[in-house]
């Protein structure tokens, strides 16, 4: 990968389109910060090279409620995106022959009828979407009629809209544009099919002339990038559309990387694993051994972390020992200060995870407080104000 910062140079058509793209959305559409209205038009730039991309980064339109505008921006998306693929109540079958190796730009709305709870015979449209970010990740399927197996295409850029939190597997490979209703005083341009879509359709059209001129240079750019791993993967096509058009792009859209991978990190929904790591951390405190008894008092204890809500009494020693052993991590017979032996975890079990997949937490415990009433020696500060020491 190129490490070198990009380097400033003169703003060319492509500037301008995406300037005009911009634009557009933010007149029909009312986004929460400039940062997602960079992301979202660069994401819509994409769909129109995507033979260049390696990886094809899904758009996650999600608000609280109803009426936050996440259908309106999907309009616009359509309008503005290459050939959009519309899922209204298409057969997996018909989603899967519709992608090719210059695929259409699939966008999904009401996204609960695929992953919520209602989603029951949605299994193959749910396995495309997670296979396809990744290209060269084909769907098989077995063909009696020939007695062969067949290889079908599962690459192609997508864009999901919801109430709601999407999947980890989707919000993972995902840019994620976070809805809200709009407040008094905000207004917005009315959208109407037949005034506006034609000249949307038109700097669609302009998009695509642009960049599929230089699919090339596009497939071959190594971008200087603010992220690592996935999240690089995912936002590397859209920095490499800002580079091409130069200007003040580059910068905006690595802004737009920082501050959309800091929500998305800071969102407590990523995975209850790592809130569980954490939490765990916290509830150690200085103890360097817990009975299970008593770090499941302390887990479940906190009234606004999830496990209170793990069943009528909380997270159970089997629950806990079941997520606790995707990590590595297995109670054992422990003697909290040379007292009666007792089930339990050791907190030196723990370290490898923290420094893994918690690498934020300080590395080592707090200085120890008051004995607790098991008489471990740990720390009693509750968990919530042991998260934020």
């Amino acid at each position: 990968m190129n490490t070198t910062e990009p380097t400033p140079n003169t703003a060319g058509p492509g500037a301008t389109l995406l300037d005009a793209l911009r634009a557009a959305l933010t007149r029909y559409v009312s986004l929460p910060t400039p940062e997602t209205a960079d992301a979202i038009a660069l994401w819509i730039a994409a769909t129109h090279a995507q033979p260049a991309w390696a990886h094809a980064p899904r758009l996650v339109i999600r608000g609280p409620e109803k009426r936050c505008g996440k259908s309106r921006l999907l309009d616009v998306v359509e309008a503005t995106c290459h050939n959009p693929f519309i899922t209204v109540n298409s057969s997996s079958a018909a989603v899967y022959r519709s992608i090719s190796d210059d695929p259409p730009t699939v966008l999904v709305d009401e996204a609960d009828t695929i992953f919520g709870p209602k989603a029951e015979g949605n299994e193959d449209l749910r396995g495309l979407l997670n296979a396809g970010h990744q290209r060269n990740r084909p769907a098989k399927r077995y063909d009696a009629a020939t007695n062969r197996v067949e290889s079908i295409p599962t690459f192609a850029m997508a864009a999901l809209a919801g109430i709601g939190a999407m999947p980890d597997t989707i919000e993972d490979r995902a840019v994620i544009a976070r809805m809200r209703r709009r407040a008094p005083g905000e207004t917005v341009a009315p959208y109407r099919l037949r005034r506006d879509r034609p000249a949307l359709r038109t700097l669609a059209d302009d998009l695509r002339a642009w960049l599929r001129a230089d699919l090339a240079t596009l497939e071959a750019a190594e971008p200087e990038m603010p992220v690592e791993d996935r999240a690089a993967d995912t936002w590397e096509p859209l920095v490499i559309v800002a580079d091409h058009a130069a200007g003040h792009w580059p910068a905006r859209a690595r802004a737009a990387v920082v501050a959309l991978t800091a929500t998305a990190e800071e969102d407590g929904d990523s995975s209850a694993g790592v809130r569980l790591l954490n939490d765990c951390h916290a509830a150690f405190g200085a103890a360097p051994e817990l009975p299970t008894t008593e770090l499941l008092s302390r887990l479940n204890g906190d009234p606004e972390a999830p496990w209170c809500g793990y069943g009528p009494t909380g997270l159970t020693p089997a629950k806990l020992a079941k997520l606790l052993r995707e990590y590595g991590i297995r109670s054992g017979n422990i003697r909290p200060d040379n007292g009666p032996q007792a089930k339990g975890y050791s907190r030196a079990d723990f370290t490898d995870s923290w420094a893994r997949y918690c690498p934020d937490l300080p590395a080592t415990p707090p200085p120890p407080s008051e004995k607790d009433s098991t008489g471990t020696g740990g720390d009693v500060t509750p968990i919530r104000r042991a998260r934020s020491a």
